[in-house]
């Protein structure tokens, strides 16, 4: 009898090991652009784009003016109105460069704001596949993490982008 059970207790990890997880993997990134919530955010950000642009130019046609009736007026100017000009010119550049670069991090910092909550629903909608399904691991097949999908492995993203009320 007590062969049988030290049998049966190094038989029995032998079994748990024999199931396979079932992993699968899914397409986040094609779910995320094919999401209304993505394609409202790429409508904010070309408007909010648009915006930075418009003020860019304004910004940009100031500078031109100035810097052209500096080289028109500039025979005519003393050393002391000169500097003073160039120095307008210069800090004009100088304001310039700055709004870019502020456009620029508002720009990343919305479309963080807008796609973080895009990004949840999606990471909740494939938790819910995952558990619904028996999944142990769900990966995502971007091209720069998946090294290899093989033919056995389980494509959880129509599942996924069925939770999502997806096509």
């Amino acid at each position: 009898m007590k062969k049988l059970i030290i049998f049966l207790l190094m038989i029995l990890p032998l079994g748990v090991f024999a199931q396979e997880a079932k992993v699968a993997i899914v397409n986040s990134q094609e779910m995320i652009t094919s999401m209304p919530e993505f394609k409202s955010m790429q409508t904010e950000l070309e408007q909010m784009n648009n915006q930075f642009v418009e003020e860019m130019k304004t910004m940009e046609g100031e500078f031109q003016k100035k810097y052209s009736t500096y080289i028109a007026q500039q025979d005519s100017l003393t050393e002391n109105i000169k500097l003073k000009r160039m120095q307008e010119l210069e800090d004009l550049r100088t304001r310039v460069e700055n709004f870019s670069q502020i456009a620029q991090q508002d720009m990343q910092k919305k479309q963080q704001e807008l796609l973080a909550p895009i990004q949840d629903k999606v990471r909740i909608a494939i938790k819910a596949v995952g558990d619904e399904k028996g999944y142990a691991y769900i990966f995502d097949n971007n091209p720069g993490i998946v090294l290899y999908i093989g033919n056995a492995a389980i494509d959880a993203t129509p599942d996924v982008k069925a939770k999502l009320g997806l096509k």
